[in-house]
């Protein structure tokens, strides 16, 4: 929108301020502070009684806006303040309370006009001058808010605050399991955490706040009290009036000073209780009520008979009951009729012709689009396992897939698409199978209420159960029941529960196909999700020196070796020094690997930090060496079969013989022939790491375990 003529646009911190640019430094949160600051003053500082009515009109005005927000809003928190609102507008009564007790008692004796003019009105128009009536109302004011009003509220509060902090943790977990399960996202996670979070604190702090008001209506009584008695002392002794005198005005004056009081508190206690017992409701008060009432004409029809009946029992006056009969009559035929078209639309919805039928809409076909998408991973799961993610346990298997996706995300530096899990019932009860780019990557079955046991020695378990292969290793193991996980823990056996099989196979199962995981959307997003401190890094990198295609080649390549990608600006900066004498993508990343060096020895070290080594012989190296054909960035290797046997026999007889040890050991080579060894060894034993000589980091404590 344009902005008006001749308007001055400050900005903070210019040197070049003028008069009208200063005016727009009064915020709203000074003019609050200062209007707390008077607040307490009243309470201080005498004022003058034109002061006091001003106060006390605005703490009327201010009740009435809090009722009126209250009953227009359409859900409690969209009123999240209310606990702070109460605190300030209580405050402001008992400041204007203070305030007009000094001017009651100092010119109480002057006349009724002592105190300002709203008081006098109060004190002698609203209860006809006289204070026996007026004590009586003010009374039966106190009873209804402290006894009724505020006790209700302040009940149903603290019910709410406790009744929301104990379904925090399920609805929490929901929220989880929901993003879990694809079926939301990220920030609409987060959303509905916030959320849930405002309502546990809207409720916890209106339990407290209900307090303010009772505290008020107990000031206010006391605040009465001493006002009558010290008001009758200050007249019959200081001012030579008579005992009837004093009474008549001090009293008066007092009550008066009341009324103004609690007529407000009263109003926002009506707010608080409107505003607590709407906790489920949504939409304006006056809006579902009447639709609620109007569900029910039977009940409607009913109450105007009862009514016109109590009008037409004799010495009842009549007119009263027989308009408010009349009014719920009409009601109750109205409400009749539009029940009666929201049935008949509903018949109608049923019978209404199906797409393709007769009469019927047109089949609107699905864009291709849709059937083109495909679920990244999804895990489905036959009958007998849905207990797993329905449960209420502690150990849900939708928790644990969260706790997989931030666990990647921390050891291999990618963020895991969602997991989506669904039931199949092809597949047999106990059974699960993991789907990658809709493509079976594995599977496996579970006993859901036992446990896997396996026995880190290989040996035989000596417990009774039902003996399997573990489907992530395919070891040997036993399902058990749960009454002898202690015995399996004291002979040493490994025990798991279901939950954690499923999810210890589907981790191995995504650091094998992450290379596939891992398109060119989701490296892009890698980079756009660097600092600031290295988008600059990114612009020099990306695309003068390798395109984001080249660059996802390459984080494949790591991946593929299982190489975290986390400490990605180091991998930029290894891509632009390579990227000036090569474009080939292998050399590229043979150069990354020897920036992230530090990285790849820290991970394959072992638990005292020592990286185990069995390195390649000489012969071997040559025999590499002498099988690479082609010049430059096209050399490949064409080993004899029968040599290539021969190699891959040496290999596998000296692991074997150090996994009798439990030794498993990284296979060290020269850089020169580390890719292609690599591609072979992957090929029988992908899961030993294959390194070159240029890899193993200065600082790295190493210890040779032979040679193949």
């Amino acid at each position: 929108m344009a902005q008006p003529p001749n308007t001055t646009q400050v900005i903070p911190n210019s040197p070049a301020r003028g008069r009208k640019g200063a005016v727009s430094f009064i915020r709203s949160d000074v003019i609050f502070a200062f209007g707390i600051i008077t607040i307490i003053l009243f309470m201080l500082v005498p004022v003058p009684p034109i002061m006091l009515d001003a106060g006390l009109a605005i703490s009327i005005t201010f009740s009435v806006l809090i009722l009126m927000t209250v009953l227009f809003i359409q859900a409690p928190l969209e009123f999240s303040t209310f606990p702070t609102v109460l605190l300030v507008s209580t405050s402001l009564r008992l400041g204007l309370n203070v305030a007009s007790t000094r001017l009651i008692l100092e010119y109480g004796h002057t006349g009724r006009s002592a105190a300002g003019g709203i008081i006098e009105a109060f004190g002698t128009f609203i209860i006809g001058g006289s204070y026996v009536i007026g004590a009586i109302v003010f009374s039966i004011l106190v009873i209804v808010n402290f006894v009724v009003i505020t006790k209700g509220s302040g009940r149903i509060a603290e019910v709410a605050a406790r009744f929301t902090l104990d379904a925090m943790p399920g609805k929490q977990m929901a929220i989880d399991s929901d993003l879990s399960a694809g079926m939301i996202t990220e920030d609409e996670a987060k959303d509905r955490r916030k959320k849930l979070e405002s309502e546990s604190t809207f409720y916890g702090a209106m339990d407290g706040a209900a307090k303010f008001v009772r505290g008020d209506a107990i000031a206010g009584l006391l605040i009465v009290f001493v006002n009558i008695i010290g008001g009758i002392v200050i007249g019959t002794v200081m001012q030579d009036m008579t005992l009837a005198e004093a009474a008549s005005n001090y009293t008066i004056l007092t009550i008066g000073d009341g009324l103004v009081s609690q007529i407000p508190a009263l109003v926002v206690s009506v707010s608080a209780g409107l505003l607590v017992s709407k906790a489920g409701v949504e939409g304006s008060a006056e809006h579902e009520l009447f639709i609620q009432i109007s569900r029910y004409p039977n009940a409607l029809a009913m109450s105007a008979g009862l009514m016109l009946t109590l009008g037409l029992v004799p010495a009842m006056p009549f007119m009263p009951f027989a308009v408010l009969s009349g009014i719920t009559g009409t009601m109750a035929f109205f409400s009749y009729q539009r029940n009666m078209e929201l049935e008949e639309a509903a018949r109608a919805a049923e019978v209404k012709p199906k797409p393709g039928e007769p009469g019927g809409p047109p089949i609107i076909e699905e864009p291709i689009a849709k059937a083109l998408a495909m679920d990244t991973i999804r895990l489905e799961l036959g009958y007998g396992l849905l207990p797993l993610v329905q449960g209420e346990g502690g150990n849900k298997l939708t928790d644990q897939i969260k706790g997989l996706r931030r666990q990647l995300a921390e050891d291999m530096g990618y963020v895991l698409p969602a997991v989506r899990i669904q039931d199949n019932l092809q597949l047999a009860a106990n059974a699960y199978a993991v789907n990658i780019k809709e493509i079976e990557a594995g599977r496996g079955e579970v006993r859901p209420n036992m446990l896997l046991c396996m026995n880190p020695a290989g040996g035989a378990i000596n417990l009774p159960g039902e003996n399997t292969v573990e489907p992530t290793f395919g070891l040997p193991a036993m399902w058990i029941q749960e009454q002898y996980r202690e015995e399996a823990h004291f002979k040493g056996y490994t025990v798991v529960d279901a939950p954690t099989v499923v999810t210890t196979h589907i981790t191995e199962l995504i650091k094998d196909n992450m290379p596939d995981l891992l398109n060119y959307a989701e490296t892009q997003k890698l980079l756009n999700e660097l600092p600031q401190d290295y988008q600059k890094l990114v612009a020099d990198v990306i695309p003068g020196q390798i395109t984001v295609g080249g660059l996802q080649r390459i984080l494949q390549n790591l991946l593929s070796e299982r190489v975290s990608i986390r400490d990605l600006p180091a991998i930029l900066e290894g891509v632009s020094e390579a990227a000036g004498y090569t474009k080939s993508l292998a050399r590229i990343t043979e150069h990354v690997r020897r920036r992230l060096s530090r990285q790849i020895c820290d991970t394959n070290s072992d638990m005292s930090g020592v990286l185990v080594l069995v390195t390649l012989s000489p012969e071997w190296e040559q025999a590499f060496i002498e099988s690479l054909v082609g010049e430059g960035e096209d050399k490949q290797l064409a080993m004899a079969p029968t040599r290539l046997q021969d190699f891959i026999t040496a290999v596998r007889d000296k692991y074997n013989e150090l996994a009798a040890q439990s030794i498993s050991p990284v296979l060290l080579t020269s850089p020169m022939v580390r890719p292609y060894v690599r591609s072979v060894v992957e090929r029988f034993r992908p899961q030993t790491v294959v390194m070159s000589q240029s890899e193993v980091h200065p600082k790295a404590k190493i210890k040779t375990m032979g040679h193949v």
